[in-house]
């Protein structure tokens, strides 16, 4: 025998009651013998509540009756043959009508008992179960409707009745016992009391009167069925990545479902846990989909936790004092009054001190806390043995849940480190000593972000999204979103990591999509679907976004971005940037940046400031971080300058070579801003700083590589003709060089805390002699690479190597 359950969507049309039909004829085909229990259908329980409050207050109820009438006759009309129609009308018409009856008492007393609410909700099941029943009977002619107010006895406290367990059962048993023939079909959340007065099991009752009956007469298994694919790892609509679970303990399934798991009922597995029965989790709309198997024993998965829960909307109530500390029975008094008030406890911690408590609960219990608080505690608070109680409102509880989370290192630093690097700050924590549930409580509009980055944290089976909004749509960001398509499929199977755009913009457009930018389709939609730029609104709509993981990219050489990413750091969005404004501004803004990244716990990468594509910056922070000592940086940061520089040999004037760097597009459109040295400058003083010194633009030493005359000059024609006026100049500097078997070389150095940039002359015995192209080179000297410098060599610039190193990255962020 077994207990199948069909929730409200299951029963809510024609449609879905087809697929119902179509899962009890496999199981009738099969040789299977069961009970069904139906919920009412959905939507219903909510409006008779809205119509029942609608009465008391002396409105109108009627077109909210009519509209329960003609769902249920539309569904007759569509499942029923015309022959057979008349009965079910009629029934149907006496269950509204009895219900008019009871809408029309309330109307006239304007007041709703809970009693009387009780009676006027019990025609949802009563309704639905019945039209499922009369339907059923045209392919199973035993088919019998049962009202389970004749079955399920309860005390009354009605609207959330407590069911006498023993004697239940054996009416239960005594029913079915004498019913052997008939496929029952019973009313879910509904019962009576002694004086068969209709009681109501509270929110999730079908599931419990499935359980109820499925314990009483030992079924096999207890089938829940409805609009999911049995209990997933987080919910959802909140959490696209959430997935299905195959299996729960018990133990597992009450504690995601207390928590917020909508999929069952925590009381509906108390029957089932006492007699061992399983009980299968079910999607009526995917037969075909194994779902979640609820039993005692589990089999273990790789996994640390098996699901993560929440409730939206709680409150917090916090109270301190001295009157607590080694008072015995203070917390037994306090809970007890709480409980005698019918407020519900969500979650409680105590400091060890025994100087506070404080407790969950929800917001609509918390004025009445507060009164019960101050009316039972008054003469402490007056003598100031408590102080008065600190409300925080606008929380949400968010729960860990997994057996393997029992003596498992880690799990907690899992947890709070996933919520801390993303911006979101814990107001309380409670463990309880089984070990199987973690809750904290967050603020309720960082909960989406909570559940997201804490899906990510233990479901790395899966991939860790990052939520990615780049500026700057030029050749380096055209090729980075480039690289980002192609390397997608790899960057998921490979390190778990998932890329989705969801904000671009340039100088004149931006466009953002939380849900990601097609990659291969970004120049059209920004063109057609983006609005009008501005930077500001850009990060004001990423920071209210507050997506899990997210990193903002600056692909540009604009002085203004770097003005945000103080506001970004704040906000826990990493930074990736190769526009060098910001580090290479003051030495306190750069401390500023550096440090707030730091205690924001985010990351702040900028690896293409100082050498494109090369590991410079992460060479330089990993030699620190071992604990060498840099003695002495000497590097080539310019691929405009080196390839100038190496290519001025022979016969070569130093105007044809820069006249050529210029036309292969190495060049600014004035040559100077590169010859200037300049640039050059703010990269060694990113490296002094990164190195540890408080160096100012002001403190490097930048010698000059061109003459004054060819620096004053009007224009970038008038520098050309000064560069020609000038070949003596350069050919005397490349003679020089040749009779002493050296070559030009214009080197950044920092040795002893001091920088500077100078045109020097090598010999083949330096690690710059043989450099070729237009290649940067950094050589390390340090207490380990003493006698035989490390060197990093290639590639300096151009925009696929460029983007390249912001890719790199932005790919370690997510390695973070």
């Amino acid at each position: 025998m077994k207990v199948v359950k069909f929730g409200g969507t299951s029963v809510g049309s024609g449609e879905s009651i087809r697929c119902i039909l179509n899962i009890l004829q496999q199981k009738n085909s099969s040789g299977e013998k069961f009970i069904v229990v139906s919920s009412a259908m959905s939507g219903i329980t909510n409006l008779l509540t809205e119509l029942a409050q609608t009465a008391s207050t002396g409105n109108d109820y009627k077109s909210g009756l009519t509209e329960i009438e003609q769902k249920h006759f539309a569904v007759v009309k569509e499942m029923i043959e015309v022959k057979n129609q008349n009965p079910v009308f009629t029934q149907i018409k006496i269950f509204i009508n009895e219900l008019e009856d009871l809408l029309q008492g309330v109307y006239s007393l304007r007041e709703l008992s809970l009693q009387s609410k009780d009676l006027i909700l019990s025609y949802g099941e009563k309704c639905s179960t019945f039209l499922l029943s009369q339907i059923a009977r045209q392919y199973f002619a035993e088919s019998m409707f049962v009202d389970a107010t004749q079955l399920i006895k309860t005390d009354s406290n009605f609207g959330n009745a407590k069911v006498d367990i023993p004697r239940t059962e054996e009416i239960i048993r005594e029913f079915v016992s004498s019913h052997k023939e008939k496929m029952l079909f019973v009313t879910g959340f509904i019962a009576s009391n002694d004086e068969n007065r209709t009681t109501t099991l509270g929110r999730g009752g079908s599931d419990y009167t499935a359980a109820i009956i499925g314990a009483a007469v030992e079924a096999k298994e207890i089938e829940l069925w409805s609009d999911v694919d049995g209990m997933l790892t987080a919910d959802p609509r909140v959490v696209k990545k959430a997935f299905s679970l195959s299996e729960l303990s018990y133990t597992e399934a009450m504690e995601l479902s207390y928590f917020g798991a909508k999929v069952i009922y925590p009381p509906a597995m108390i029957p089932a846990f006492g007699k061992k029965i399983p009980i299968l989790l079910k999607n009526t709309f995917n037969t075909e989909f194994q779902g979640t198997r609820v039993q005692e024993c589990i089999e273990k998965t790789p996994y640390p936790i098996k699901g993560i829960s929440s409730i939206n909307e709680i409150s917090l109530f916090n109270i301190t004092g001295s009157g607590m500390i080694g008072k015995i029975g203070f917390s037994g008094k306090l809970f007890s009054l709480l409980a005698r008030e019918q407020i519900n406890v969500i979650l409680i911690t105590q400091s060890s001190s025994e100087h506070s408590i404080t407790f969950a609960i929800e917001p609509k219990d918390m004025a009445k806390a507060r009164a019960l608080f101050h009316s039972e505690f008054e003469l402490e608070l007056e003598t100031n043995k408590l102080n008065p109680p600190i409300i925080e409102e606008h929380l949400s509880v968010l729960a860990i849940v997994g057996e393997n989370m029992k003596q498992t290192p880690g799990i907690s630093g899992k947890l709070f480190h996933a919520l801390g690097r993303n911006g979101i700050n814990i107001h309380a924590i409670a463990q309880g000593s089984s070990e199987y549930n973690i809750s904290v409580i967050i603020k309720r509009k960082n909960i989406s972000k909570a559940l997201n980055t804490v899906h990510d944290a233990f479901f790395k089976e899966l991939t860790k999204t990052l939520h990615v909004f780049s500026i700057g749509t030029g050749n380096i960001g055209s090729t980075l979103f480039e690289q980002i398509q192609k390397q997608s499929s790899f960057l998921r199977e490979n390190n778990d990591i998932e890329i989705k755009v969801a904000g671009i913009a340039n100088s004149r457009k931006m466009l953002i999509n939380e849900d990601g930018i097609e990659l291969n389709q970004w120049k059209d939609l920004l063109d057609q679907q983006g609005e009008t730029a501005s930077l500001e609104e850009f990060v004001n709509r990423i920071k209210l976004l507050n997506l899990s993981n997210c990193v903002f990219i600056d692909n540009t050489a604009s002085p203004v971005p770097g003005k945000f990413y103080h506001q970004l750091f704040e906000s826990n969005v990493s930074v990736v940037t190769c526009n060098k404004i910001a580090n290479s501004s003051s030495y306190k803004e750069y401390k500023l940046l550096k440090d707030t990244a730091r205690r924001r716990g985010v990351d702040f990468f900028y690896e293409t400031n100082v050498g494109a594509g090369l590991p410079i910056i992460r060479t330089l922070k990993d030699l620190m971080t071992s604990g060498d000592r840099i003695l002495k940086i000497e590097a080539i940061l310019s691929g405009t300058i080196s390839y100038i520089f190496n290519n001025f040999t022979g016969d070569a004037s130093f105007y044809d070579v820069v006249k050529k760097a210029q036309e292969l597009g190495f060049t600014e459109p004035d040559p100077r801003d590169d010859l200037s040295g300049k640039d050059f400058m703010r990269k060694v003083m990113i490296l002094a700083r990164d190195a540890g010194h408080t160096t100012e633009e002001k403190d490097v030493k930048l010698g000059a590589i061109l003459p004054e005359s060819c620096i004053a000059a009007s224009s970038v024609d008038a520098f050309y003709e000064e560069l020609k006026n000038s070949d003596a100049y350069f050919n005397d500097l490349k003679e020089k060089a040749r009779k002493e078997n050296k070559v030009l070389r214009y080197i950044g150095k920092l040795e002893d805390g001091k920088a500077s940039v100078n045109l020097e002359m090598v010999d083949s015995s330096h690690p710059f002699y043989n450099l070729s192209g237009s290649d940067n080179i950094i050589s390390f000297t340090t207490e380990r690479y003493k006698f035989n410098p490390l060197v990093v060599k290639g590639p300096g610039a151009g925009a696929e190597v460029t983007a390249a190193g912001v890719f790199a990255d932005l790919i370690n962020v997510g390695a973070s």
